[in-house]
């Protein structure tokens, strides 16, 4: 496949701004929140070697105002990067709780293989995310097209509380600039690209990663994972093993949904695991099973309305799906696999954390409001409880 890519996109029109991987916020173990494992060089995603996210963010109107209130955008995943973002990569998906969608799963599970990026985006914008995949695809790479489909990887959780998410103003521009913008580095967190509508456990929530590095006997590997958090009810959360919810308990943002759902249960979770050990597809299925553990530790139950759903890949084996000969591939065997299911418990906890820590106070759609997870609020509960490092 011949590479036709043109210059990134920086940022364009008012209230849209493209970013690829500038992390600008404070993150958790900068407050002093302990977490077990160690981190990888950036404690994200991209400390799998290849790894690129970009993000394209969408906020627009003012309360009050007469246009539209917008608080919405795209995240953009890309296992092998722009170098050969249509080279597969094994592996393989899991749904905790399935009051959600993630497009092409379903030739996921059947050939253990992933092709392209994987999307994250609100509930109603998947299907112009998706269709804006294969547009970019075709905008920048020279296919044998009569013989070339694709299946895009596109998945969502709700902003419709801060986001007017039935005016569809995700167009294909913007997925194309959370494609474009797509680097390696340290990642943006927080209000960012799928994030910058979404509530965690009734605070500010959104865009969240971290990573670990597992050490075997055939050298270092790094698990890496990125979530878009919109899930939890306030009482639930735990930071560090502390019951930080019910110790800040003002102002959870669907309060005012109490006489007509008292459970508040409103919210999902993606969470994208990528990892650079040679696992199998059926290896990785097993680890993407294990972000739910991560997700436990912070409170959540999987409660009815939450799509909780979860994509794991590798980028080793390079020649995944070479067609002719027979390739040599490469895996760790079961009986090493472990210490891998721990780090993405670990890095997935950890992501979630970063997104609240990382996330801002948000006005948006019909008045509603979401506050930041206070910081010194925060360190006061951790160092009354023995937990502040």
């Amino acid at each position: 496949m011949k590479r036709v890519l043109q210059s990134s996109v920086a940022a364009v029109a008012t209230g849209f701004v493209a970013l690829g991987t500038s992390a600008a916020e404070p993150r958790a173990r900068d407050l002093g929140v302990p977490f077990d494992g160690q981190p990888g060089p950036l404690n994200a995603i991209t400390d799998v070697r290849g790894v690129e996210v970009g993000h394209s963010t969408i906020v627009s109107g003012e309360p009050g105002g007469k246009s539209a209130i917008v608080r919405t955008g795209v995240t953009a995943v890309l296992p092998r990067g722009k170098r050969d973002p249509g080279e597969a990569v094994f592996a393989g998906w899991f749904t905790q709780n399935g009051n959600g969608e993630m497009t092409g799963t379903t030739w996921v599970e059947e050939s253990g293989l992933l092709y392209g990026p994987i999307m994250i985006t609100n509930t109603h914008s998947v299907g112009v995310v998706r269709d804006s995949v294969i547009r970019w695809f075709l905008d920048h790479y020279d296919f044998k097209t009569e013989d070339w489909w694709s299946l895009p990887v596109v998945a969502e959780t709700w902003d419709g509380w801060l986001n007017d998410i039935n005016g569809f103003h995700v167009k294909p521009e913007n997925a194309f600039a959370a494609l474009d913008a797509a680097r390696g580095g340290p990642v943006a967190e927080g209000n960012v690209g799928g994030g910058t509508g979404m509530i965690c456990y009734e605070f500010k929530g959104g865009i969240g990663t971290a990573s670990r590095v597992v050490k075997d006997e055939s050298g270092d590997y790094n698990v890496g994972v990125l979530v878009q958090a919109n899930f939890g009810r306030r009482p639930e959360l735990l930071v560090a093993g502390v019951p930080v919810g019910k110790e800040i308990p003002e102002e959870p943002a669907y309060a005012a949904l109490e006489p007509q759902r008292a459970d508040r249960d409103m919210g999902s979770i993606i969470v994208v695991v990528a990892t650079d050990a040679p696992l199998l597809p059926h290896q990785l299925k097993r680890i993407a099973r294990r972000a739910t553990m991560g997700i436990a530790r912070t409170g959540a139950v999987a409660g009815n309305s939450s799509g909780d759903i979860f994509i794991a890949f590798s980028t080793a084996n390079p020649a995944a799906a070479e067609a002719k000969g027979l390739p040599a591939l490469a895996m760790l065997p079961n009986e090493r696999i472990t210490p891998f299911f721990s780090a993405t418990v670990q890095a997935t906890e950890e992501a979630i954390v970063n997104a609240l820590v990382a996330a801002r106070t948000m006005q948006g759609f019909d008045g509603h409001r979401a506050i930041e997870l206070p910081h010194e609020r925060l360190r006061e509960v951790l160092r009354k409880y023995n937990r502040l490092q």
